[in-house]
């Protein structure tokens, strides 16, 4: 089955609402339906990645950004089982230590980059300085901004700055080999809310939940506007966004899954040929393994 990938895509052209996006959307297929697909195209993911690991030209960056139990480290788990973990590097960022935040606040996401050949996934991204920061301004504070000594100093000026240094740091990404994929899992606040109360109630999944969990749903509205402004303000034709159906895990698995799997094989690798000198050895390498007793 081929994504329809402009039913999720966040056209740069265009300015979108998140709640024109359905969160229950399921391509018309039924969960076991679903499953099998997804088995085909983590097959297909395996034969893409071998080709992207072998070129050594190219690298994938995927990110992933997500209201709380939306099920970011279940896709991420489902994407990675297609895929060989030598050429995979998964980061799940959490609030930044005191030296990253002497740092400017995409210092430890440049860090964390994938190297020619390999595929990243960042649980958590730079997007959190426009998501997490722009719901809580305070947090800049801790980031010592020259100019910005205060909550009352961050305008809309400061913001613009922001996504302007976010589309530049992934404009020069993708010039220098990155192919640049990012998923904004859509939960519904209603789906949410049924995943809170199946964590609070069974025992094995109390460790999931959080009490700053509560404290942040109260904010959905700041939350959603946030993330309007971002697919808004940073989705662009060399880094676009994706806003994926997340109410039905298993279609969320799928979708991301296909949308890595089309965009691999759009790079259109190949293997590495060797040059002639070389593939004339082979055949006396050949030769001597097959004479060894």
């Amino acid at each position: 089955m081929k994504t329809n990938t402009d039913k999720y895509l966040v056209k740069s052209d265009k300015k979108v609402k998140i709640k024109d996006f359905d969160t229950d959307y399921n391509g018309h297929l039924d969960k076991e339906a679903g499953k099998q697909e997804l088995d085909a195209v983590k097959e297909e993911l395996s034969e893409f990645q071998e080709v992207l690991y072998a070129s050594n030209t190219h690298s994938v960056l995927v990110l992933f950004q997500a209201m709380d139990a939306a099920g970011k480290d279940g896709a991420i788990a489902h994407v990675m089982s297609g895929l060989n973990p030598q050429g995979c590097q998964v980061y799940s960022f959490k609030t930044p230590s005191s030296e990253e935040y002497d740092h400017d606040f995409l210092w430890r996401h440049y860090k964390a980059l994938p190297e020619k050949g390999r595929i990243g996934i960042h649980n958590r991204s730079h997007y959190e300085n426009v998501l997490v920061c722009k719901v809580h301004p305070e947090y800049i504070m801790s980031e010592n901004l020259p100019n910005y000594s205060s909550v009352d100093k961050i305008d809309k000026g400061f913001w613009k700055n922001r996504y302007e240094s976010i589309r530049n740091f992934e404009k020069h990404l993708t010039a220098n080999g990155v192919t640049i994929l990012k998923f904004f899992l859509n939960v519904s606040k209603d789906e949410q809310k049924k995943r809170f109360l199946d964590r609070i109630e069974d025992p094995t999944k109390n460790w999931k939940f959080s009490s700053s969990d509560i404290k942040e749903r109260a904010l959905w509205d700041k939350y959603m506007d946030a993330y309007e402004d971002v697919l808004n303000e940073t989705s662009t034709d060399y880094a676009p966004w994706y806003v994926i159906p997340a109410d039905k895990k298993w279609y969320t698995r799928l979708a991301v899954s296909q949308i890595i799997a089309e965009t691999l094989k759009g790079l259109k690798l190949e293997y590495p040929v060797l040059v002639q000198e070389e593939a004339d050895k082979l055949a006396e390498y050949k030769k001597q393994l097959l004479e060894e007793k």
